[in-house]
This record gives structure tokens, C-alpha cells and sequence, in this order.
């Protein structure tokens, strides 16, 4: 019911964005004089909460603290968050109700790759700015198609490609296994990873988001396969899952957690959850783990902006402060820095304007792309090490940030200079 006409866009001269063929994007429809209205659907209940309903919350602790300072040329944002269970079809029903009975503004950060590609095509039908889904997957990349629709994590290739390469020159004698979610999370990070470790792989399993019982199976067979190192494009609970049959079996692998599934407070609280033993020794069993990241994290203290984001998060955020939280917080910064350059009286025709001719210096650590013709959000990724210790433990940095493209072209280090909270224009 979704399949309407594709939309045609062309884009003008000085820097202005055509409107797209049948959709009048010259509208504020979510805007009054005192608020904007935005929304967002998010996994807060069902297979994927555990691990990512922090993103809304974070946004939301951004969002409270933006509307204390005054909001955005004196409106509140008033975002709306709808609980779509990690289920597609539930996704095309919130966001309906969002865009139909709403009356949204825009979309922010809709969660997850078998569920926003279900919607992706209606929110551009129907003219709404689809900014940033959570999900690395390479269509949201695609301006021809989808121009409403601009990415926001590094895609899963380009990850996958960054850690690939870190493995191949770090682990140069190691089998490696491949377990991956069974969509285009999957499919879009073994792209990344074949360049560099085809001729490495000893085992190969996806899962199903809704087949957690399924995990021990393909655990024994990385086992079994004398796996080294296990390379894991998935969300928190499969990972978690994962890394907890792994224990259970008495195998060890060397484990590599692309970003989507590695923050260490969300797995520690997950193995506790799923052992159902609060004395597990879940700092033990994370030991060692090697991740990827793109955003300024908790444990970086000397950070201004992970300092910024640790202070709203004491005065209006709830639970503790995770990477995934500031994942939230940081599209929130974005989307307002995009919002006050759209204007005082903003449409959505501005807003759009305003993020493609946007020269993003930060909150992230590697540059950030959503030019007319490229919506491919942040353009790599660093390495590190989680080490146990006292006080949560720390991050060891392996690999400065890389960027890259998605084929194969050179993975090069980063040349990028970031501005702090103080410098960065979002809110009154």
C-alpha cells in the first residue's frame, strides 16, 4: 500500500532544493508559532529495545534541555516517539499515524533497516524530510531515488571495510567467522568485509532478529570451524547473545563488534539479563572485545562534547549515561543545528536546504556528508579495545578514525577539524 509513484527531483542553482515532482515542499506543516513537531519511530518494547530504546531517550534529554534554553527561533520542539516493536509492519502503521494523524514536521532517526526501508519510500511521497534514520544501510544513500532521505551512522560497508582491513594487517594468520543479521545489515557489512578477508573465512551465519534460540547452533559452528576471530555486524541482544553461548560452549574467539552492538554498558547489562545471574563476571567475558565508533563516547572525558553531553544527561536524562544514549543525543544536536539555519519561519523546503548546504563540524569524530548529491552521514570509523578494569573500564584507541568509500578506494586517516558545544550554533 505503500508503493506510490517514485519521486523525480532535480536540484537548483544557489544551493536551492527543487520541489520534488507532485510534492509542494514549500510547507510548515508541524510548525506553529510556539513549537515544531517531529517524530520518530524506535524499538521501545521487543526484541531490539534492550539495546537501542536509549537512543530516544537521549534524543529526548537533548530536546528537554534545547527547549529550556528558549528552543529554536523561540519554538519548542515537541518530538514524538512511537513504539513499532522492531516489527515492519508495525513501522508503516506509527508512521502513518505520525505523518497522517501527527501532522509531523519531520522524521528523525527511524530505527533500524528492515524497518525504516518499509517506510522510506511513503515519507518521500509525501514530502516529509526523512533525516537520519539509526541504521547504516547503504539506501539511504541514494538521492536519486530517496532525496528527502539522508543518512546518518557510517554505512555498514564502509565500517566493515575499516575493520576489515584492521584485521587483516593485525591478524594476519587468523580463520575468521561472520555472524550478521540476515537483512541488509548483513549483506551490506559482508561487502566491506570480503575485500579484505574473503579468503580468511571459515564459517559464515546469519540470524533472524526473531529467532534468538537459533544462536547456539551457529556458535558451535564457529567453534567447530576453529574460528579465531568472530566479526559480528548485529544488534545488542544477538551480540550479547552470542558472546554468552560462546562462554557457555568454552570457546574463546578473538570477538569484533561493529558499532551497532558494542556498548559495553548495554552488553554487561544484557549477559546479566539473559545468565539471569547478577554475579556473572560480565567485565571478564568483555574483556578484550574490539569495536568500531564514529561518535565522541563516554569514556572520552577529555572530550568537550562528550563533557557537554554528561552534563545534560545528569540534569535531564534517566539510567546511565551509555553511547548509546549519546548516539540520540547527537542526532538531536544535529537536527536543531539544521532546524535554526532553516529560518525563522521554516519549511520543509528550507530545512532540507539547510541540511545539504550544512558544513557539519562535529559532534562526531569523522567528517559528516549530506551534500545534494551525497547523504551518506558520517564517512568512517575508529578502532578500539574495551579493557576491564575498576570504574567501568576503559577504551584502548588500536586505530585512529579512518574514512573511506565503499569500493575500492584507499582507507585513508581522517583531516578533519571539529568545533566544540560552545561554538555550535543550535538552539536560542
Amino acid at each position: 500500500m505503500l508503493a506510490l509513484s517514485l519521486l523525480a527531483t532535480s536540484c537548483g542553482g544557489a544551493g536551492e532544493v527543487a520541489d520534488s515532482e507532485g510534492v509542494d515542499l514549500d510547507v510548515s506543516v508541524g510548525v506553529t508559532d510556539d513549537t515544531v513537531t517531529i517524530g520518530t519511530h524506535q524499538p521501545l518494547t521487543g526484541p531490539a529495545s534492550a539495546g537501542y530504546l536509549a537512543i530516544s531517550q537521549g534524543a529526548s534529554a537533548m530536546f528537554d534541555y534545547i527547549n529550556d534554553q528558549g528552543g529554536i527561533h523561540g519554538r519548542k520542539i515537541e518530538y514524538l516517539v512511537k513504539d513499532d516493536v522492531y516489527d515492519p509492519t508495525k513501522t508503516v502503521e506509527v508512521t502513518q499515524e505520525l505523518v497522517e494523524g501527527e501532522q509531523i514536521f519531520a522524521m528523525l532517526g527511524g530505527l533500524g533497516t528492515p524497518t525504516h526501508s518499509k517506510v522510506i519510500q511513503y515519507l518521500n511521497d509525501k514530502g516529509v524530510p526523512d533525516l537520519f534514520p539509526s541504521s547504516g544501510a547503504l539506501m539511504w544513500n541514494d538521492p536519486e531515488q530517496y532525496p528527502l532521505t539522508y543518512g546518518y551512522q557510517v554505512d555498514y560497508t564502509k565500517e566493515a571495510k575499516v575493520i576489515a582491513k584492521y584485521i587483516e594487517e593485525n591478524f594476519p594468520d587468523a580463520k575468521v567467522a561472520y555472524y550478521y543479521q540476515n537483512d541488509d545489515v548483513g549483506s551490506d557489512s559482508i561487502a566491506g568485509l570480503d575485500q579484505y578477508l574473503a579468503d580468511k573465512v571459515v564459517a559464515d551465519e546469519g540470524y533472524e532478529s526473531t529467532a534468538p534460540d537459533a544462536v547456539g547452533g551457529q556458535i558451535a559452528s564457529f567453534k567447530e570451524a576453529k574460528a579465531d576471530i568472530v566479526v559480528c555486524a548485529c544488534i545488542p541482544a544477538f551480540a550479547a547473545l552470542g558472546i554468552l553461548n560462546a562462554v557457555g560452549q568454552g570457546y574463546h574467539p578473538q570477538w569484533v563488534i561493529s558499532s551497532i552492538g558494542s556498548d559495553i554498558p548495554t552488553l554487561r547489562g544484557l549477559l546479566k539479563e539473559y545468565a539471569d545471574d547478577d554475579e556473572l563476571p560480565v567485565d571478564q567475558i568483555l574483556d578484550g572485545i574490539i569495536t568500531s565508533g564514529y561518535l565522541p563516547q563516554v569514556n572520552m572525558t577529555d572530550d568537550p562534547w562528550t563533557q557537554f553531553f554528561t552534563k545534560i544527561h545528569e540534569e535531564y536524562g534517566e539510567g546511565e549515561l551509555t553511547n548509546t544514549r549519546i548516539y540520540g543525543m547527537v542526532q538531536a544536536v544535529m537536527f536543531a543545528k539544521a532546524l535554526k539555519a532553516a529560518g525563522e519561519n521554516p519549511t520543509r523546503k528550507s530545512l532540507i536546504e539547510a541540511v545539504e548546504n550544512m558544513e557539519w563540524q562535529g559532534p562526531g569524530l569523522v567528517p559528516f556528508a549530506s551534500s545534494a548529491d551525497d547523504h551518506g552521514g558520517h564517512a568512517g570509523v575508529l578502532v578500539q579495545q574495551y579493557q576491564a578494569g575498576e570504574d567501568g573500564g576503559t577504551m584502548k584507541r588500536l586505530q585512529e578514525p579512518m574514512v573511506t568509500d565503499r569500493e575500492g578506494g584507499e582507507i585513508s586517516p581522517v583531516d578533519y577539524e571539529r568545533v566544540g558545544p560552545d561554538e555550535y550554533d543550535f538552539h536560542d
